[in-house]
């Protein structure tokens, strides 16, 4: 199976000024957007709403905290305002890989494919005479 990696920028949901621009993987597997520890400065103050524990991929148990809001930008589709799981990652090669989860995808308008706007809703037309016949 392929990796899908987005052009993000995400942002203080309440200072536009503070932004981080990276590419992030696209991991049906997670569950929030996240970011590295090493990033939470850059976004300023967010407010802290949970401490959770998390799975990996590789089976390990990390603690890390939710904040928020942010704003998350994927490509050219409408922002989001959402939550961000901060967590301690390690560089590969002297880069971080953000995750955008289920949670973010679900309620982003990429979810109806990603690379491509959602599709436009079309009504059936229904032929004079042909309708439905209510009694």
């Amino acid at each position: 199976m392929g990796r899908i990696i987005v052009s993000a920028s995400i942002e203080n949901g309440l200072d536009a000024s503070l932004r981080i621009q990276s590419d992030a993987l696209v991991d049906t597997g997670a569950t929030y957007l996240t970011l590295p520890s090493a990033w939470r400065e850059r976004l300023g103050q967010l407010r802290h709403l949970d401490t959770v524990s998390v799975e990996t991929a590789t089976q390990a148990v990390v603690s890390g905290d939710i904040c928020g809001p942010v704003l998350l930008r994927m490509g050219e589709f409408r922002p989001v305002l959402t939550e961000v799981l901060f967590i301690e990652m390690d560089a590969v090669e002297g880069r971080y890989e953000p995750l955008i989860g289920q949670i973010t995808l679900g309620t982003s308008p990429s979810r109806c494919g990603l690379g491509r706007p959602p599709p436009r809703q079309v009504r059936p037309r229904v032929p004079q005479g042909r309708g439905l016949v209510t009694s």
